[in-house]
C-alpha cells in the first residue's frame, strides 16, 4: 500500500488538489480529508461529491453530500474526516478494506450523538497527525496499491501542497550500522515514491522484525523528499511506536528542516540536532538493547 500525504494551509489550493486528484482517475475510497474548519469540510466535501454524484451520507453538523464522520480530539476540538476513506481511517481499518461496514457507521451519525473521542475511534494516523490539525492546517491522506494512481497523487499534492521543490537527481542510498543498542540508518539523496520510500519501508520492516526498539533515521544527506516520502516516514514512526519501540530523525539539512517545520510535522516527529544526541537520548533502553 502506498501512502501519500499532503499538508495544507490555503483551502483552495485543497479542494484544487480534490478537484485535479479526481480528474486523474483517484478513486474515491483511496482518498481521505481531515481538517477542523466545518467551512472548510463543507467546500471540500462539495468536491468529493463528484466522486460518488449526490448524497451518502453525513456527520453531525455537515450536510453536504458525501460520506463524512467526525472525531473530537482532547486539545484540539472536532476534526472533520471526509471521503469515503475516512470512516474506515477513524476506525481504524485499512483504506478500502473493509470500507463498506465502516462507512455505514459513519453515515449514521445522528446530530445529537456523542462524538467518538481519539481512544474510542482514532487510528494511529489520525492521533499522529493532532499537531499538524492543531496549527490549523488540512490534510489529504491519499492511500492505494496503484503505482501509477500514486505517481499521479504524488504530482498533485507536490504541487499544490506545502512541500519541497527542485528535485535533486540523487537516488536515495542508505547503510545501517549499530551504535551501542541504536540502529542507526543513514540515508542520502530522496526519498521518492517507488524509490526511497521503498527503501525506508523495506529497512525498518527488516529492523523491526530483528527486534530493533531504537531507530535513528540520519537524513544529513537527503536532499528531497515528497509526499509519499512524508507518508513513509510517518508509516516509519508509526510502526516501531506500535512496537513499543522508538524512531528518532538527526542530522536534518535546512530544506528538510523547513519542510517539517510548514507542515508541522516537526511537532511529532523526535528531532534531535545530531547522532550523539539521538543516542543519548534513548537512555537506558538503548544499553539494555545492546
Amino acid at each position: 500500500m502506498e501512502t501519500a500525504i499532503g499538508v495544507f494551509s490555503s483551502r483552495d489550493h485543497a479542494e484544487q488538489a480534490v478537484k485535479e486528484l479526481r480528474e486523474r482517475g483517484v478513486p474515491e475510497e483511496s482518498v481521505v480529508f481531515l481538517t477542523r474548519s466545518e467551512n472548510e469540510a463543507k467546500t471540500i466535501a462539495k468536491e468529493l461529491g463528484a466522486f460518488v454524484g449526490g448524497f451518502v451520507g453525513g456527520a453531525a453538523g455537515l450536510t453536504t453530500g458525501v460520506v463524512a464522520a467526525t472525531l473530537l480530539l482532547p486539545g484540539i476540538g472536532t476534526v472533520f474526516a471526509l471521503g469515503i476513506g475516512a470512516a474506515a481511517l477513524l476506525t481504524g481499518a485499512g483504506a478500502g478494506a473493509g470500507a463498506g461496514s465502516a462507512v455505514g457507521s459513519a453515515a449514521t451519525h445522528e446530530a445529537d450523538a456523542p462524538h467518538p473521542t481519539a481512544s474510542e475511534k482514532s487510528s494511529e494516523d489520525v492521533a499522529f497527525f493532532q499537531e499538524v490539525l492543531k496549527e490549523g492546517r488540512s490534510l489529504i491522506v491519499v492511500r492505494t496499491e496503484s503505482k501509477e494512481l500514486a505517481s499521479s497523487a504524488c504530482a498533485v499534492l507536490d504541487r499544490l501542497g506545502i512541500g519541497m521543490q527542485e528535485r535533486t537527481p540523487v537516488k536515495m542510498q542508505t547503510a545501517t550500522r549499530q551504535v551501542g543498542g541504536v540502529a542507526v540508518v543513514d540515508c542520502s539523496g530522496r526519498i521518492t515514491l517507488g524509490e526511497g520510500n521503498v527503501i525506508l519501508r523495506e529497512i525498518v520492516r527488516d529492523l523491526a522484525g530483528k527486534g530493533a526498539k531504537a531507530i535513528v533515521l540520519n537524513l544529513g544527506e537527503v536532499q528531497y523528499i515528497d509526499s509519499s516520502g512524508v507518508g513513509e516516514l510517518v508509516k516509519a514512526h508509526t510502526t516501531i511506536r506500535n512496537l513499543g519501540g522508538q524512531l528518532k530523525l538527526t542530522n536534518l539539512n535546512k530544506r528538510v528542516h523547513d519542510l517539517l517545520e510548514l507542515t508541522r510535522l516537526s511537532a511529532v516527529f523526535d528531532i534531535q540536532k545530531d547522532e550523539a544526541s539521538a543516542v543519548k537520548s534513548f537512555g537506558g533502553s538503548s544499553q539494555e538493547a545492546a
